[in-house]
């Protein structure tokens, strides 16, 4: 028996060393290195949990249907990316020991290329609902100098927890950007953070129900700040005392971006000398990027 399991061994192991030898040829070394890890590993998965048949055929049905749900404004990928802290372990992975610069956390499915741009002070909101808040705050380098003219794109959910590339209007709302000025200094009004879903309504969604866990995220607003001779920044700020700060679906949550939004009653002068007709919130973002 114990010969008969040997020989299972060495059969199954001639199946690994074969696929790993085979990306030996390439003539890019670090390619070569991630397929034959991906191999080793994904062959080790398949040994450990004694995977049937079924199971693998199962898995690529799953992928399969991944990729008809993914559009151009849907990416169930980056989705199972998310939900399975593949996409926070590459963003750990990849941040540097950078000191005091902000922290990083994940890209998440929803950012577009090309959203407007606003002055100091402009609304990102452009008809999305929700409450108002006014963000503000500086861009610093890591021994505080300000960073003058670093683009900053924000994007984020409105109250009914859906972004603007949800809807099939194809208007672009809640996002914007804008630039620091001379002194390093940025503010837009924009809504206050609400929770919601992440798209459930496709393979990852019903992976999520079989695992028994919630599809919600902690409320929070996108930030990815850029700069020339600095690392770029892609991160969130999110709702001190919101709900799922410890159950975030896609584990972004970091204690150094959690932030205040104060809460002010309709009718307080803001301080850019609105007075708004209903309640707003506040919250300061201090920014700082680590040298590239």
């Amino acid at each position: 028996m114990a010969e008969q399991s040997s020989d299972r061994a060495r059969r199954e192991q001639r199946v690994t060393d074969q696929v790993v030898a085979s990306f030996e040829t390439t003539d890019n070394d670090r390619f070569s290195e991630v397929m034959q890890a991906l191999v080793r590993n994904l062959h080790a998965f398949v040994r450990e949990t004694r995977l049937t048949e079924e199971e693998w055929n199962a898995a690529i049905e799953f992928l399969t249907a991944a990729g008809h749900i993914t559009t151009d404004t849907r990416q169930e990928f980056v989705l199972l990316s998310d939900v399975l802290g593949i996409s926070m372990l590459t963003v750990a992975v990849n941040e540097p020991d950078l000191g005091e610069a902000t922290e990083s956390t994940v890209l998440g499915p929803f950012f577009v290329q090309g959203a407007p741009e606003i002055p100091l002070g402009g609304d990102i909101a452009k008809g999305a609902t929700g409450e108002p808040s006014w963000v503000y705050g500086t861009v610093t380098d890591t021994d505080g100098r300000p960073i003058p003219g670093a683009r900053i794109e924000v994007w984020e959910a409105d109250d009914d927890g859906m972004y603007d590339v949800q809807y099939e209007d194809g208007a672009l709302a809640g996002r914007a950007h804008l630039f620091s000025d001379d002194e390093g200094r940025y503010r837009f009004w924009g809504l206050t953070p609400t929770p919601y879903p992440i798209p459930d309504d496709g393979p990852v969604g019903r992976l999520l129900r079989r695992a028994g866990r919630s599809p919600m995220r902690a409320p929070h607003l996108h930030f990815m700040v850029t700069a020339p001779g600095f690392r770029p920044l892609t991160t969130h700020i999110f709702v001190s005392g919101g709900p799922y700060l410890d159950s975030d679906s896609v584990f972004g949550v970091k204690e150094s971006l959690i932030r205040t939004f104060e809460r002010h009653p309709a009718g307080t002068p803001a301080p850019d000398g609105l007075r708004p007709e209903r309640p707003w919130t506040s919250a300061r973002f201090d920014i700082v990027l680590g040298q590239a």
